[in-house]
């Protein structure tokens, strides 16, 4: 029997942070960090699946289960399958390691099917992986992470709008950082979180936001008019500007919506203070990533500073990626 094999990127979200399921805007961008999944079919109907970053029977094969579910309770004929998957994407990280293994998987199927894939089937996928996560792994996330990793483009970042959370909207924006002598660079900091459980603070921050706490909307509403700001700004060029609007989605993110940590706070004010243009926590928080966009000639200087601070914290020191905007899931 032949195989598939599929590749579907992680994602950092540039700013609109919690706002996905609260029915407001973000801007994520699809990176180079990827799972990849190898898919072959069986001769029964068993799921089999094997990792190389964490062992067998543990609870991450959920996600996998969640896929081939949903993608069979909307008709599609998936049939037994042996799934191999690879990533280079930190688990936990906040660059969304489980959509990227989501989306792998069902354009795997989709490819194994047959199908093509064109935008009607990558928001059919996105859609499916998302339940996945939501219903059958208990994680209860909005529908960012899926979409940019099955609509990411090369040189854009995504405006999603979740206004209506039936049918949100994607919107391409122009985000080239390279050309305009500026990097990304994704700093994770080794603290790692778990949204699968109810009891996480991720799941209380969204059960405060459906009671209407003001401070929780306060961010909210706040942070939907910064990724306004920011789609204007990024599209002139305007990476200063960006920079402060990150700075000030990370402080209302600490102290409105109260998601950060020691360890992302740390990252921000060294980055900063090693002359990025801005930096932000990055995904659900309480640990994971941040964001820093700089100057392409500050970078070292940058990376540099963000070492020295955990060295003088006593942390250990936190891993880099420098990203920029990639395509979404494709067959490999």
């Amino acid at each position: 029997m032949h195989s598939v094999t599929a590749v579907a990127p992680g994602r950092v979200n540039l700013i609109g942070e919690h706002t996905d399921y609260n029915g407001g805007l973000c801007l994520p961008i699809a990176i180079q960090l990827a799972t990849t999944a190898t898919i072959t079919p069986r001769e029964d109907d068993d799921l089999r699946v094997t990792s190389d970053q964490a062992p067998s029977g543990s609870a991450w094969q959920r996600y996998v289960e969640g896929v081939v579910i949903e993608l069979r309770a909307i008709g599609w004929q998936v049939p037994g399958l042996d799934i191999a998957l690879t990533s280079t994407l930190p688990l936990g990280g906040g660059l969304s390691s489980s959509a990227a293994m989501e989306c792998a998987v069902a354009t795997g199927i989709a490819g194994l099917l047959g199908l093509p894939l064109d935008e009607a089937t990558r928001w059919r996928l996105a859609e499916s992986a998302q339940r996945a996560e939501s219903v059958h792994v208990g994680a209860p996330t909005g529908g960012m992470d899926q979409l940019a990793s099955m609509l990411g483009r090369d040189g854009h970042a995504l405006l999603l709008d979740f206004a209506d959370p039936a049918r949100p909207t994607a919107q391409p924006v122009r985000c080239r950082p390279a050309e305009e002598q500026v990097a990304l660079l994704v700093t994770d900091t080794g603290v790692r979180h778990q949204l699968a459980d109810g009891t996480s603070g991720y799941a209380q921050r969204r059960r405060e936001c459906e009671v209407g706490d003001p401070r929780r909307w306060r961010h909210v509403d706040s942070e939907n008019e910064r990724v306004r700001s920011a789609v204007t700004a990024m599209e002139a060029g305007d990476w200063e500007a960006v920079g402060s609007l990150m700075v000030a989605s990370h402080s209302s993110l600490r102290d409105d919506f109260e998601v950060s940590c020691r360890e992302l706070d740390l990252t921000v004010t060294a980055a900063l203070d090693a002359g990025a243009l801005g930096a932000r926590m990055t995904g659900g928080g309480f640990g994971g990533c941040t964001v820093s966009v700089t100057h392409e000639g500050r970078v070292g200087a940058v990376r540099d500073g963000i070492d020295a601070a955990f060295a003088a914290a006593g942390l250990p020191r936190p891993a880099h990626h420098l990203v920029s905007p990639a395509e979404g899931a494709r067959l490999s």
